[in-house]
């Protein structure tokens, strides 16, 4: 008989497995996430955890993709609507939708919304691609995949940085 394992022990386990993963991967592997109808990779070292999303309370009179509050282990973190906030259409919550946590060592208490995690990519698959020099901040570098799908890198550190993502008031 399979052995049942409590969530929170799941993701406990889930989180030291990325840890381990960044050790032995020496960063050669990225965390893959849907935003909007785009594919992003985000730094192991950078990202906390990835969860499904809990219950938010909205803020008034911030911006829209400012989604609200949410309270994790006993500690509010900031949600952010990542594709609402580069100017697409917001997050639909659903099963898939999650939230990246940003990791502890950047000292802020925010989190991401995203319409889902698509795993670990290497980046021995991917390929650099040559970009424009409009793009923002906090793309660190744009990727193609083996089927020529595109992928941009967040500079997560950047853009917790940007006066835009700071100013969530309307």
């Amino acid at each position: 008989m399979a052995q049942r394992t409590s969530l929170r022990d799941y993701q406990t386990s889930l989180v030291a497995r990325l840890r381990s993963a960044q050790v032995t991967a020496h960063t050669r592997s990225k965390l893959g996430l849907q935003v909007g109808n785009d594919s992003w990779l985000v730094d192991l070292i950078d990202a906390g955890e990835v969860l499904p999303v809990p219950a938010i309370t909205p803020v008034p009179l911030t911006h829209a993709w400012f989604k609200g509050v949410t309270n994790i282990r006993g500690r509010l973190y900031s949600v952010v609507d990542f594709p609402a906030f580069l100017g697409g259409d917001e997050v639909t919550i659903g099963e898939q939708a999650r939230l990246l946590l940003v990791g502890e060592r950047f000292r802020t208490a925010s989190a991401l919304l995203v319409n889902r995690s698509l795993g670990l990519r290497s980046l021995e698959q991917l390929q650099v691609r040559a970009v424009n020099g409009n793009r923002s901040p906090w793309i660190k570098a744009e990727y193609a995949d083996t089927d020529g799908k595109p992928w941009k890198e967040l500079d997560l550190p950047q853009l917790i940085q940007n006066p835009d993502f700071l100013g969530v008031g309307s």
